[in-house]
């Protein structure tokens, strides 16, 4: 990422007063989070090179200034993680933006993340920001993206947002040591554009959002680069990669009722290489309170289906995913989400535990397990992970 042009536009952009003036009491906030981690694959790789233990470090500082009781502030976080896959060693800027709020609208200039989504296993109608493909298997992780936002809320319509993009962020993939990659090594800089101005191809974006009673819908479109690259392999297994340019229009709806919770997640994808449709939809039923201490335990159902089939990136394509939420409410906030995803179509499985409780107060640590279940030899992503089954233990100190 040319982070140099990015933040010499910063620079300027707050040089024309965007800065608190000396007689603006501003009010400073420092964090910072530093984090051990190990992940241990359970088998040898399929591909040469790779490795089975995985120690890593990772620091991450957040910083924000704001003056006019609030009303404009700078807020910045990064992100640095040294790691035995040399393409895991990576750093970012994760946010660093100017923010402004009056009245009824907001505008944000800068490197910002942004989330839109309503469903666990997948979000599709997440076109923002780019995924973090090197830091986290399941894309829960996202790089910080350049951009201008305006936020216009109002009491009777709804919440608009606009986006303008200036500049397209590439996915990186893991190194010959890393797991989660394919028998060819994917540089990100090998992966084309379809556009001839490359990264810096103007993207746009807009999302509705509004509630109505128990309804709580949004209703998005992008139009530009595509966060996801198009894979397409030969007879030889060479693989020729570019990002296209896409219109993406995107649904994410959800309803209340009682203990439930139905979600939806709907998007169609228009492109000179490749239109498809996908959904995502599902329940949530939550037990509250079960011992009378405040123990939450939420049942969840998702129904995935893509109609890229095999091809799709995400390997999610007629799939279910099960699951449970268990939130104990205490004041270590100790949660655990299990789940598992089964594919319609094959025979292939995907279980999942991820757990996180705070000890003392400054430290957490989080559990993460996943766990490649006879995948099929003729799923196009997941073939290529059948070894991968992880073990990952975390634990991170707060200052």
């Amino acid at each position: 990422m040319n982070y140099y042009k990015i933040i010499t536009g910063l620079s300027f952009i707050f040089s024309l007063g965007f800065l608190p003036a000396q007689d603006n009491k501003a009010t400073h906030d420092f964090e910072l989070e530093l984090g051990t981690e190990y992940r241990y694959f359970t088998k040898t790789g399929q591909f040469s090179g790779q490795k089975e233990h995985f120690p890593s470090v990772s620091i991450q500082p957040e910083y924000s200034v704001d003056w006019k009781d609030g009303e404009e502030s700078i807020n910045a976080t990064a992100f640095f993680r040294l790691d035995v896959d040399d393409s895991r060693t990576h750093w970012d800027i994760r946010e660093l933006y100017y923010q402004k709020t009056k009245n009824n609208w907001e505008l944000n200039v800068g490197l910002k993340k942004v989330y839109w989504g309503v469903i666990e296993s997948n979000h599709l109608v997440d076109v923002i920001n780019q995924t973090d493909a090197v830091e986290s298997f399941d894309g829960e992780q996202k790089l910080g993206q350049p951009m201008v936002q305006f936020v216009l809320t109002t009491n009777s319509i709804g919440t608009f947002n606009f986006f303008y993009l200036p500049y397209h962020r590439k996915r990186t993939f893991p190194g010959e040591r890393g797991r989660f990659r394919f028998p060819i090594v994917i540089d990100q800089d090998d992966l084309a554009y379809e556009s001839s101005a490359e990264e810096w191809h103007q993207d746009f974006a807009f999302r509705w959002s509004h509630y109505f009673g128990a309804f709580d819908v949004g209703l998005s479109h992008f139009y530009g680069t595509g966060r996801e690259p198009l894979f397409m392999f030969d007879n030889t297994g060479n693989i020729n990669a570019f990002y296209p340019i896409i219109n993406q229009t995107g649904l994410d709806l959800q309803v209340t009722h009682n203990a439930f919770l139905w979600k939806l997640e709907s998007i169609y994808r228009d492109a000179d290489a490749q239109d498809f449709f996908a959904l995502a939809a599902g329940l949530e039923f939550t037990f509250s309170n079960i011992d009378g201490n405040g123990l939450d335990i939420g049942l969840l159902g998702e129904y995935l289906y893509d109609e890229r089939d095999e091809l799709a990136l995400n390997a999610l394509q007629n799939d279910l995913f099960f699951g449970s939420r268990i939130a104990f409410n205490d004041t270590q906030d100790t949660s655990i989400l299990l789940g598992g995803i089964t594919d319609l179509e094959s025979s292939s499985k995907i279980f999942s535990i991820e757990a996180s409780r705070r000890f003392g107060s400054n430290w957490t640590a989080e559990v993460e397990t996943r766990i490649f279940s006879d995948i099929d030899n003729n799923e196009f992503i997941l073939s290529n992970f059948r070894d991968d089954s992880f073990f990952r233990l975390s634990i991170f100190r707060y200052f």
